[in-house]
């Protein structure tokens, strides 16, 4: 039986902490001496009030949460961080409504990167941090984000780390999943550092440093350019993206026992991590090679234009360094299909996931082998371990659910008007959480022309997609609500 106060006590205590970073945009407006910063403020005051409030309703509930609260929860949580999160937004003059609102912010959080705005560098400084900010905040999680910070759900925190962090399901670092969640924020903090540096060396100004780190280390994809990073026409800054995006494609359990217990032939022997680093120099070679036999691009600028884009797209960070969509058909095909792949489990990164993707095609195999030898007994393994077959059913399952999505947002964007093209690409983009798709939403392109319907169905698959499908389509069904 669901506990609805037990509930409302920890989202009151997810708005309170969501009040509080929105003020951090606040104190770099301050320390700039740029203006701006007063529908941040208005954002947090709002949020905080309610999130005490809800906070306050429920002082005297249980913290431990069952299965069904802790699944609950983290629908909520995200919606409402959706929601709250697109204030500062609402409050300032760029943006017309709350339904473009909650789509800039749900693109934000989930790290997809999709954007109403057709012109980003006309928003204050602190509203732009702010917006990149929700990149970094939603690229690790805002559930594992409050895990680490404070103690309001009791034992059932390891529930909703399961619910909200793919990585978690086979993964702890420590005895404790506070412990656990710390520990992955502090690499996270480390790497964003690694690259804001490098990237003030490349020479791009501390604003724009900072922001894009924010959007490559959470995989978002937002940019201070409407040209996003090909705005800059900063090659070396390019490649630092490129390298970093691919980083934050791996998952960040392998980064702690890489940098932190120096597991070198552990992590450089992982299957996923293997698979991950050869399709990434497969369609690297193949799109540059497309680009300077069909395009006729220079070696150095196909190689970094393909890098790029390939390391963009595979990590569903959604950066682009030139208009792909002009490039040959081949580039589009091979873009498309790792937009279905993704990155890592476990990582900031979106898609089916590396792993899951290796699985399918090892299922494939054996019904093939079956067909041959009826009476043979085949298991599937990867890394040298035997995958039970209910990890194979759940996998199939997750797969099944992706193209449900896939097709009932395709029929309702088709619905409202939007051309099939533009239909498919963009609901693969946002339930996959990459950004930019093809047609009316390719890269020089962006989402503020859709209709309301179309970004509500968008903003939903967003959701849905960063947590994987089974978290938000298990709450919808009448069994989840059945005592």
């Amino acid at each position: 039986m669901l506990r609805p106060l037990a509930i409302l006590r920890a989202l009151g205590w997810f708005l309170l902490v969501l009040a509080a970073t929105m003020l951090v945009p606040v104190l770099w407006g301050l320390a700039r001496g740029t203006g701006g910063w007063l529908p941040l403020v208005q954002g947090a005051a709002l949020t905080a009030f309610v999130g005490a409030g809800l906070a306050l309703a429920g002082r005297y509930a249980a913290r431990d949460l069952q299965q069904r609260e802790a699944l609950l929860l983290v629908v909520l949580v995200w919606f409402a961080a959706s929601a709250f999160g697109g204030l500062p937004f609402l409050f300032s003059p760029h943006f017309t409504g709350f339904t473009d609102t909650f789509f800039e912010t749900a693109s934000g959080f989930t790290t997809t990167g999709a954007s109403i705005l057709p012109n980003v560098e006309v928003l204050d400084e602190p509203i732009q941090f702010w917006r990149h900010f929700t990149h970094w905040i939603g690229g690790m999680g805002i559930v594992l984000l409050v895990i680490a910070i404070l103690p309001v759900v009791g034992h059932g925190g390891m529930l909703l780390y399961r619910a909200e962090f793919s990585g978690a399901r086979s993964d702890r670092l420590k005895p404790r999943i506070a412990e656990t969640a710390m520990a992955l924020w502090k690499i996270y903090v480390a790497l964003s550092i690694a690259e804001f540096v490098l990237l003030r060396v490349a020479g791009l100004s501390p604003f724009d440093a900072i922001c894009h780190t924010f959007a490559t280390l959470g995989t978002g994809g937002f940019s201070t350019r409407a040209a996003s990073v090909g705005g800059f026409r900063n090659p070396a800054a390019e490649w630092i993206i490129a390298v970093f995006m691919f980083l934050s494609g791996m998952s960040f359990i392998q980064h702690y026992r890489l940098f932190r217990e120096r597991q070198w032939r552990s992590v450089l022997g992982d299957y996923e991590i293997r698979a991950f680093a050869l399709l990434v120099a497969l369609a690297t070679t193949a799109i540059a090679v497309s680009l300077v036999w069909q395009s006729g691009f220079g070696v150095e600028r196909a190689v970094r234009g393909a890098a790029f884009q390939v390391s963009s797209i595979i990590t569903t960070t959604g950066f682009a360094s030139e208009d792909y969509e002009q490039w040959t058909p081949l580039t589009h095909v091979l873009l498309l299909l790792l937009m279905y792949i993704g990155g890592c489990t476990g990582s900031t990164a979106g898609g089916i996931k590396v792993s899951r993707a290796v699985l399918l095609g090892r299922v494939v195999s054996r019904e093939m082998k079956r067909i041959v030898e009826r009476r043979g007994v085949f298991a599937i393994r990867l890394g040298g371990e035997a995958i039970p077959e209910g990890t194979v059913q759940s996998v199939l399952n997750l797969v099944y659910l992706a193209l449900l999505v896939n097709a009932v947002g395709m029929v309702l964007l088709a619905a409202t008007g939007v051309d099939v093209l533009t239909s498919i690409t963009a609901v693969v983009a946002c339930m996959f959480n990459i950004g930019p798709g093809l047609g009316l939403v390719g890269p020089a392109e962006h989402y503020g022309h859709l209709p309301a319907l179309a970004k509500w169905v968008l903003s939903v698959a967003m959701i849905a997609g960063r947590l994987e499908f089974y978290t938000l389509i298990v709450v919808l069904t009448p069994t989840f609500w059945r005592r």
